[in-house]
């Protein structure tokens, strides 16, 4: 996959970059030693490592980087399905900064020449101090693989002697349009990457709050079948409890209403019993009573979950602060900051969310979506086809009128 040194055509190395650092270097046929399986790296067991394909020069200058990214197993084995042709990429790459050789070739996750490979590139880092260029020269410089340089020899160049002050001029002209095309492409570039960093930034952030809020529902569900339980309980309790009162009752009527000479044997037994009920009342008043303690302490403990203040370090902590703001995109909306108190109404109901935006309801905002995304006439015959004639996107919610602007103008009359 990976070429082997030649003079003439220049060298391939890959470096492993680890945050703002080149953690190792390699030749290009070593590494498509990894690939083959017949080592692996042990420090790299588990383990999704950004790299790049440094492209050199015969006098050892950057001219093409890929940034890619691959998985190494367990036993430090280079992920056996991994296939890119990042050689082929590297030839296809859109400039990129000047790094001593004029621009380069660049291929990293957001200048992509194909874009089924997008996701397993990566962006470089820009930043002041932790530029990934900055770094990879610094290392090529270094020279740590041993290449070896082959200045090249300059061409003899016929130099014009007409007229010097305007050939100076145009000279400098054409130097300074160089310098700002490449600074345009470097801006460009750099804009990219933030982009990509932000949306992987609000991609995290909003899984980290899906997991949080789906923690508090079960918390919170395990609390209300806690509840349930002690409630059914309770009931079943009194009604067990009502259903002695009445035998009690009984008891004391039938007592009452007993007379001859059994009388005293029965009042004993009559007075047995009435015993035995007191104790089973007391019984159960006591059990009641420390249901109905439960109760409170569930309760109060389901309030307190409610309405307790997040942790201060947490993401829902800064979401509160607004130190942190959780964003979301929706089509007829557009970007829409998400207040605190409508995180949770939002993530129960996001296209109901979006409708309310847009002062319609669920139902109507999903059917101009549907049209949003496929703008064609919906219009069935008689055998349930639908015409699907491309027509005019409604962009406005709120302006879309089923039945008219989802039909072509065959189909509106």
């Amino acid at each position: 996959m990976v070429s082997a040194d030649q003079a003439t055509d220049g060298y391939a190395a890959v470096f492993f970059i680890d945050g703002s650092v080149v953690a190792r270097e390699m030749r290009a046929a070593e590494f498509g030693a990894f690939l083959d399986g017949y080592v692996g790296l042990s420090d790299l067991a588990e383990t999704d490592v950004r790299a790049v394909l440094v492209g050199l020069t015969s006098d050892l200058l950057v001219q093409s980087l890929v940034f890619f990214r691959i998985w190494f197993d367990e036993e430090g084995r280079a992920d056996s399905s991994w296939n890119m042709p990042i050689e082929e990429l590297a030839r296809q790459g859109a400039k990129g900064p000047d790094m001593g050789a004029g621009a380069i070739r660049l291929v990293c996750r957001s200048q992509c020449p194909e874009p089924r490979y997008a996701d397993d590139l990566w962006d470089p880092d820009m930043t002041p101090g932790k530029n990934h260029f900055q770094i990879i020269r610094k290392a090529v410089e270094a020279n740590s693989l041993k290449f070896k340089k082959i200045d090249s020899i300059p061409e003899n160049i016929p130099v014009l002697r007409a007229d010097s002050d305007t050939s100076s001029d145009e000279a400098s002209s054409v130097a300074i349009r160089a310098r700002l095309a490449r600074l345009i492409r470097e801006q460009r570039l750099r804009i990219k990457t933030l982009q990509s960093t932000h949306r992987d930034t609000v991609a995290e952030i909003q899984r980290e709050h899906r997991l949080a809020l789906q923690g508090i529902r079960n918390e919170l569900a395990d609390l209300e079948q806690k509840y349930e339980r002690q409630r059914v309980s309770n009931e079943q309790l009194k009604k067990r409890l009502a259903e002695r009162n009445e035998q009690y009752l009984t008891m004391q009527e039938q007592i009452a209403s007993n007379q001859g000479g059994g009388k005293q044997r029965g009042d004993i037994n009559a007075d047995a019993k009435l015993v035995l009920l007191r104790e089973q009342l007391d019984r159960k008043q006591r059990e009641l009573e420390l249901r109905d303690d439960k109760i409170v302490a569930l309760d109060q403990e389901n309030y307190e979950l409610r309405h307790s203040e997040p942790p201060e370090d947490s993401i829902m902590g800064h979401l509160k602060k607004q130190s942190v703001f959780l964003v979301a995109y929706h089509p007829g909306v557009g970007h829409v900051t998400l207040p605190y108190e409508g995180i949770k109404t939002y993530f129960d109901n996001p296209i109901a969310y979006a409708a309310g935006l847009c002062d319609i309801n669920e139902p109507a905002y999903r059917e101009w979506l549907e049209h949003y995304e496929n703008p064609v006439c919906q219009h069935r015959d008689g055998y349930n086809k639908v015409c699907g004639e491309p027509i005019m996107r409604v962009s406005q919610p709120s302006e879309f009128q089923p039945g008219l602007n989802d039909r072509c103008e065959h189909h509106q009359n």
